[in-house]
């Protein structure tokens, strides 16, 4: 006994004549053409329900990993900035009074700018390539 199955198929004429064409080849059959066919359409089915139930999750993780860089990189840009600002100021202040606090707050909103405008233009303090580069 066969492992096989056997078919009967009903096909338009033209897919016909076309099977039968493709059939008579040399080392081909018609149970080997329709084997190939269909194990090849099977498997293109199942690549397109593997993306469309997998597509739309990894787009979406792939947009919250895309967020995450970024944040990444103003808060890594943050850091390097006020590290480097603190070590070149040398303003030992005394006890913080009125005058005193509102430098600090000119000096945060500076800080704070400074941070956007490294951002915006890519140029980094941590990395001298712009942001978006692959070199």
């Amino acid at each position: 006994m066969s492992a096989r199955v056997r078919y009967q198929l009903f096909l338009d004429p033209d897919v016909s004549q076309r099977f039968e064409a493709l059939a008579t080849r040399p080392g081909m059959n018609k149970s080997a053409v329709l084997r190939d066919a269909l194990t090849a359409w099977l498997d293109r089915r199942a690549t397109n329900e593997l993306d469309d139930h997998f597509g739309q999750r990894l787009n979406r993780l792939s947009a919250q990993l895309n967020r995450m860089e970024r944040d990444q990189l103003i808060l890594l840009e943050s850091l390097a900035l006020f590290i480097r600002l603190t070590l070149l100021r040398d303003a030992h202040l005394p006890e913080a009074d009125a005058g005193t606090r509102a430098i600090a707050r000119d000096r945060y909103e500076a800080f704070v700018a400074q941070v956007g405008r490294h951002i915006a233009t890519g140029q980094l303090s941590l990395n001298p390539q712009p942001v978006g580069d692959d070199a």
